[in-house]
């Protein structure tokens, strides 16, 4: 196990209950998450020191964030406390034709507005394993991502593993502001993990696959795996595979690329989706994980595609499973009868 570092943000999570719509909801459900939060604990969960960094507002939601992040032993002693709002954001869940909907309430939050200067990354990244960061964290604000680039120098510096999801989001910045920020930061990144539209709109490469038609075509990938490791040094590309067949019916597998063989997973059907949110924060840990633990590329992708699949059957953001129930699944047992 290793010491592995995360920085984002943690979010306040309003959902409407069961499939309800926004317009029906009478109360909604709590529950904290973020990329990068969602890694920290999946990463406890599996028994690595996992730390998260952040700045939450120094009143009770900002503690309740942190007391979440607490009780599934995520250590948060360089989360800083300051600013006026903790990000929210609202989740609609999908159904069959339906897609699932988010909205964000997330503007001028405590992160959003933290300065360079309230991180020492020299001394937060001092033993660590791996630093991970998402394209979230930069794409909240000019500040946030020089703080991203700050953090990658020292990782650098002191030898640390930087693992990167390109995670693009259209409703905090464009393609074109994404790439500007993105691909100077890739030049820091060892682990590279994104699906085919995280890739197109944060690095501009575009796989010849169609991803609308709820097909994946292994080979289609190869290609942008290729250019991405050679461009940018990369020594490990990774991607999933979503085959979107509804709302509530998904096709899962992975691909991963060591800049010698390409490597695929087995395929998941995932059918009905419980949660997708954080499916691929799931994929993320599971693969840093194996990379941390097995010396097995081919069973590092496999607990990767295990670990994200489960994350379909459980509501919230959080990956609440087990390094042993990842390995069942991961070894075949997917018959979901009662465990006694």
């Amino acid at each position: 196990m290793g010491k592995v570092v995360t920085l984002g943000e943690i979010m306040l999570r309003l959902s409407t209950s069961g499939n309800a719509r926004f317009t029906q909801a009478k109360n909604f459900d709590v529950c904290y998450g973020g990329g990068e939060a969602n890694v920290a604990v999946s990463l406890a969960h599996y028994g690595h020191d996992a730390y998260f960094v952040s700045k939450v507002p120094n009143n009770d939601i900002g503690e309740s964030a942190l007391r979440a992040l607490r009780a599934e032993n995520v250590n948060v002693k360089y989360v800083k406390k300051d600013g006026d709002r903790l990000g929210i954001y609202y989740l609609e869940t999908g159904s069959s034709m339906r897609p699932s909907k988010v909205i964000y309430d997330r503007a001028n939050s405590a992160i959003s507005l933290a300065d360079p200067s309230d991180f020492d990354f020299e001394e937060i990244l001092k033993d660590a394993d791996v630093f991970h960061f998402s394209g979230i964290t930069p794409a909240l604000s000019d500040n946030c991502a020089q703080i991203v680039l700050e953090a990658c120098k020292a990782a650098k510096k002191l030898g640390v593993l930087v693992s990167c999801d390109l995670n693009y989001r259209k409703k905090l910045w464009s393609k074109e502001k994404a790439q500007s920020v993105m691909k100077p930061l890739m030049k820091y990144v060892d682990i590279c993990i994104g699906n085919e539209e995280d890739a197109e709109a944060c690095l501009g490469y575009k796989p010849n696959a169609d991803i609308n038609s709820g097909k994946t075509e292994f080979d289609g990938y190869k290609d942008i795996f290729a250019r991405l490791a050679k461009d940018f040094g990369f020594k490990i590309v990774a991607s999933t595979l979503r085959e979107s067949y509804s709302a509530s019916h998904n096709g899962w597998k992975a691909m991963l690329y060591d800049g010698k063989k390409f490597y695929e997973s087995k395929r998941y059907d995932i059918n009905p989706i419980v949660d997708r949110v954080g499916a691929g924060d799931s994929f993320s840990v599971g693969l840093l994980h194996g990379l941390l633990n097995f010396n097995d590329l081919q069973k590092s992708l496999e607990f990767a595609v295990a670990a994200s699949a489960l994350k379909h059957t459980i509501p919230g953001d959080f990956n609440e499973v087990s390094e042993q129930e990842v390995l069942n699944l991961m070894n075949g047992d997917a018959s979901g009868r009662v465990s006694r």
